[in-house]
């Protein structure tokens, strides 16, 4: 069935459990994993007062980093405790969606297992939804876990 399952987190309680749905079910299938995490771009509004500076452009960049790196450590436990053979990838200063599909293609995965909020209505319009992204831009398989 599956041969090789991509697994996006973020570090939360919610895409741990995602994760960890995702672990059972590679080791299950026997299935290897790429875990990602996905570092965001400084938002426009950040340095919208001219303030921003190459040292505080530096520093949230170095704290992105940081923080992406912990994710995937935390991931990569979970998946040796788990019996999975893991590989790990952070993709820095990207829009989520796009670098979580392109991904799963430049890996040759064939399936894509992300949690998802289940916002719906102005909250999911609000906040955005980058699960409902990869939903509609991957041409491979998604698994939502809720």
């Amino acid at each position: 069935m599956y041969q090789h399952i991509l697994v996006s987190t973020d570090g939360s309680d919610l895409a741990r459990k995602g994760l960890d749905h995702a672990l059972a079910l590679a080791h299950s299938l026997g299935a290897r994993v790429t875990i990602i995490t996905v570092t965001e771009r400084l938002p426009v509004y950040a340095g919208f007062d001219g303030g921003l500076t190459a040292l505080a452009y530096s520093d949230y960049t170095a704290s992105q980093r940081a923080g992406g790196e912990q994710v995937l450590a935390s991931a990569r436990e979970a998946a040796a405790a788990s019996g999975v053979a893991v590989e790990t990838v952070l993709i820095e200063n990207a829009l989520p969606a796009d670098a979580i599909i392109a991904t799963a293609g430049a890996h040759g995965c064939d399936l894509i297992a992300m949690a998802s909020h289940g916002r719906r209505g102005l909250g999911r319009l609000v906040l955005g939804s980058v699960t409902a992204e990869v939903l509609a831009h991957s041409d491979v398989p998604v698994l939502v876990v809720r």
